[in-house]
């Protein structure tokens, strides 16, 4: 609208300047057209308006779709599984600490000092790291006055649990300046850093690895007893404190520190290797910190399960390291020994089998990344069965069943009884899209109902995403801290969908999330309450992608259930005594 004055006045919708509703916290105003002479825009009264009705109505809409008839039931008398609050977990994210607050926001039980840079880091030195090939190899300080000490403390002071990961590979970072690949060294790489400190990426302009220098161009010794006084100093702090760590992982995927690392530690990892240093570190640990939890070994994925970094530089069909090791599988044989150890010394060097899962589908992504077309947005939903389905083969390169976690049971059971299961990283990409919250939802009640001890989401979620939002499905649906309950109960959905139930310990609460993958279709959910007393209460909280998170709804407990299409729901039950 022009004015009187010479000023135009326009309005935009939010819904077309943000289509996504993505949360933001500016707006960049650019010329769409070349601005003649002399080139000066005035812009004043910027401001927001109340909430665009028409968003209003679509999210309304969406609950009020009619759905399809779907049956559910809950078996309150069924076998239940206690959930263990540490599958509740995210992990540092250590470029953006610790300015990045909004992960609070998840009311996460739990975070996990981990990476790549962690296995670099140098306690003493407290700022001091390596960010390997994820950056230009350059040792860094991440930021001012951020330290291992800081990290404990923001977690103790939000009560959440910590888990700290330990160098094992022998090397960290000596200051927070120096490089591996130095342009004034090598100055044939294919990249530099922007950041003009002269930094390469250790590849020359062939495309092919140059032959790093010696470790100590970037890095010092760190021997088990370095790692050992660094236990020794958390313990102490933690104690002045009253708050100890959870979890001890010993070191990050180790079968990709001839890649990750390959500045200080070039050779590929093999069977002996990854058993010494586990015995080694696992038993300087023990000896200072004689109660504390040890996790490994921290793998990748799925090769890495079967076969060691020699294998896969050799080839798999060659497998070298495996043949010399009796043909066994990696993980088989390195948990036989640790068992053996265990019964030959007395020590206990590993207390949790720890194994990170990347779904390896094209397309899929990890944290925002991540192809968002139909086809992909189903398969990555697929792909979190994965982690529990005998009958599903992995739609990717693996084309078998890969069962995580059962699979992690049964080694324990052949090989080492006795050890808990973790999940150290994980992620479905596509986080700021609803088939990424809806896989994230879909995998946070599978650890609940598999029984797994412990799982660490990487990193954390953007800031009301749909993964932000699925992840506070479990952890604070209403906005005051009401959560997912803590003995998980069997359930039945129908395909296209998934149903998690939990009652509190009590057993005056029942918590059910429901999810419904359909991009298209709303059902009309009936939920059989097999042996549940009848509910005298109930709340709805309701999310189909608003980025201002769940929608309360009205529903008399006994009444069915609308899901919306791609949505996820979240039904609180207080039961009759």
């Amino acid at each position: 609208t022009d004015l009187a004055d010479g000023w135009s006045e326009i309005f935009i919708s939010m819904g077309e300047l943000n289509p996504m509703l993505r949360p933001f916290d500016h707006v960049v105003m650019r010329a769409y057209w070349p601005i003649p002479e002399p080139g000066l825009v005035e812009i004043d009264q910027v401001g927001l308006t109340v909430a665009d009705a028409s968003l209003v109505r679509k999210v309304e809409a969406a609950l009020n779709q009619p759905g399809l008839p779907a049956a559910f039931s809950v078996d309150c008398g069924g076998k239940a599984q206690e959930i263990s609050p540490l599958i509740y977990g995210i992990a540092l994210n250590s470029r953006l600490e610790p300015s990045d607050t909004h992960q609070w926001k998840l009311n996460a039980t739990s975070r996990r000092w981990g990476g790549n840079p962690t296995s670099r880091y140098n306690w003493e030195l407290g700022n001091a790291w390596n960010t390997a090939s994820d950056y230009y190899f350059q040792n860094v300080d991440y930021a001012p006055g951020f330290t291992w000490k800081t990290f404990l403390d923001s977690n103790r002071d939000r009560r959440v649990g910590s888990a700290i990961t330990l160098p094992i590979m022998g090397w960290v970072a000596k200051d927070a300046r120096s490089v591996s690949f130095p342009k004034s060294e090598f100055p044939n790489q294919q990249e530099f850093d922007p950041d003009g400190r002269g930094a390469g990426n250790g590849v020359g302009k062939d495309g092919k690895p140059l032959a790093p220098g010696p470790p100590a161009r970037t890095s010092i010794p760190a021997p088990p007893d370095f790692v050992a006084r660094w236990v020794t100093a958390i313990r102490e702090n933690e104690a002045k404190r009253g708050k100890s760590v959870d979890v001890y992982f010993l070191d990050n995927e180790p079968a990709l520190w001839n890649d990750t690392h390959r500045d200080v530690h070039p050779e590929p990892v093999g069977y002996d290797e990854l058993l010494d240093r586990t015995v080694k570190y696992g038993s300087a640990v023990r000896k200072v910190a004689p109660d504390a939890l040890i996790a490994g070994p921290a793998e990748w994925g799925w090769p890495a399960y079967f076969h060691s970094a020699i294998d896969a530089k050799a080839g798999f069909l060659m497998k070298p390291d495996r043949r010399k090791h009796g043909d066994v599988p990696l993980l088989d044989w390195w948990l036989d020994q640790l068992a053996a150890h265990e019964k030959k010394t007395g020590t206990r060097v590993l207390d949790v089998l720890d194994l990170h899962f990347y779904p390896q589908a094209r397309g899929l992504g990890v944290g925002s990344d991540g192809n968002t077309d139909a086809e992909t947005n189903a398969l990555r939903i697929r792909s979190t069965r994965a982690l529990w389905d005998p009958k599903y083969a992995d739609e990717s390169w693996i084309k078998e069943p890969v069962r995580l976690i059962p699979m992690m049971r049964e080694l324990v059971a052949a090989h080492y009884p006795g050890l808990k299961l973790a999940i150290g990283e994980y992620n479905f990409g596509a986080e700021r899209h609803l088939s990424g919250g809806l896989a994230l939802a879909e995998a946070l009640g599978r650890f609940g109902q598999e029984g797994l001890y412990a799982a660490w989401y990487w990193t954390y979620p953007p800031e009301g995403s749909p993964a932000f939002w699925a992840f506070r499905a479990y952890r604070d649906y209403d906005g005051k801290g009401a959560h997912f309950a803590d003995w998980s109960m069997p359930t039945a959905a129908p395909r296209d969908a998934s149903l998690f139930a939990a009652r509190s310990t009590d057993g005056t609460k029942v918590t059910l999330v429901a999810l419904n993958f359909s991009p298209n279709d709303a059902l009309e959910a009936n939920i059989d309450l097999k042996g549940c007393n009848a509910a005298e209460a109930q709340r709805v909280f309701t999310y189909t992608g608003d980025a201002r998170g769940f929608t309360p709804r009205e529903i008399p407990p006994g009444q069915g259930y609308r899901l919306p299409a791609y949505s996820i729901s979240v039904i609180e039950l207080t039961l009759k005594k």
